[in-house]
């Protein structure tokens, strides 16, 4: 028998599926001290929607749902979005509803206990250039700013003028607003648009400092077409301030229909784990970096082949937030909420 018959017996006898697959970049060695050392997310479930739930990550790959699957702190409702604050704490935004008035702020010193900290009603028809926003907010997120030692709370509100009962009219005229605060109880005013240099639905935006260098990650809520093709996407562009002016969006990080993204830094720091929901509630993605500016590529999960996934989450989880935590905080989550 030549080698290449050997070769093609060999295969035949073992399928691909017995084969394992590199890992994702990112990981530490065995003995080597991560950079991060364990992962929280923080989000909903699926028939469950707006509630808070925890689950846990070592690698930021394989995640556990803590609490026996239970909701982790009643009183919250919302998309769930925390920052680490100026003062050391953990600060979780949130709101009722999209047409409810008010965004909703609570606080925690160990992200066991929360206790409700303030509240903001911003008047959304004083946005300038945005005389038609409809008094609706969605899905309110936060970032805390060291360098300017600000919060930035951003979110998304659509146009009057079209049908809430619509669906694709109604989240084309999405655009993202903006409020900056030192302390999260006074707020600048008026809402400001972040997006100036360039006119297109986004939604879910989440704003990151990365080596000096603002980065927005969108989603691009238009509706994908031939005309569109980018619709439905996770896009990201940067700006070298906050506030910007933003770059033009990247092409696509997932495929369409994906929302909701959250980023987290690898174990060994040497590259970025980009998160995204398959919605309604399907399965999550996952693109990975070793560069804010790419180039992205998806890493293999929800196959039911355990040699090809590489990443896994609880069943039925949606929409939130992931964090870096230290190992201890991960260990006093685990005691307190149980796996």
């Amino acid at each position: 028998m030549n080698c290449k018959t050997a070769a093609l017996f060999i295969l035949l006898l073992f399928p691909v599926f017995a084969f394992a697959l590199p890992d994702p970049p990112g990981q530490t060695a065995p003995g080597e001290k991560p950079v991060n050392e364990a992962y929280l997310f923080a989000h909903m479930m699926h028939g469950d929607y707006g509630e808070l739930y925890y689950s846990v990550s070592t690698d930021g790959l394989n995640w556990e749902l803590l609490n026996d699957g239970k909701r982790v702190y009643e009183p919250y409702h919302g998309h769930a979005d925390i920052c680490k604050g100026r003062d050391g704490r953990y600060y979780i935004v949130g709101n009722e509803s999209d047409p409810s008035p008010d965004i909703n702020f609570w606080v925690s010193d160990n992200l066991i206990d929360w206790e409700f900290y303030s509240r903001l009603d911003p008047n959304l028809e004083e946005t300038p250039n945005y005389e038609k926003a409809m008094q609706r907010i969605g899905a309110p997120k936060l970032y805390y700013d060291k360098p300017s030692q600000q919060y930035l709370l951003t979110w998304h509100t659509p146009h009057r003028g079209v049908d809430p009962s619509l669906p694709e009219p109604y989240w084309a005229s999405q655009r993202t607003l903006y409020l900056l605060s030192e302390d999260l109880k006074e707020f600048d005013s008026p809402p400001r648009r972040l997006f100036n240099s360039w006119d297109m639905a986004t939604i879910d935006t989440i704003v990151r400092r990365i080596n000096g260098r603002y980065y927005a990650i969108i989603k691009d809520e238009r509706y994908p077409t031939l005309d569109w093709p980018t619709g439905k996407t996770i896009r990201i562009c940067s700006s070298k301030s906050m506030l910007g002016p933003y770059s033009k969006p990247s092409e696509p990080i997932s495929p369409n229909f994906r929302e909701a993204p959250t980023l987290i830094p690898s174990p060994d720091g040497t590259a970025w784990y980009l998160y995204y929901e398959q919605y309604p509630g399907v399965s999550y993605g996952l693109s990975v970096a070793d560069s804010m500016d790419g180039p992205w590529h998806q890493i293999s999960g929800y196959t039911d082949h355990k040699n090809w996934d590489k990443y896994s989450l609880p069943e039925k989880v949606r929409h939130g937030c992931m964090i870096t935590i230290t190992k201890s905080q991960y260990n006093r989550l685990v005691r307190h909420f149980g796996k």
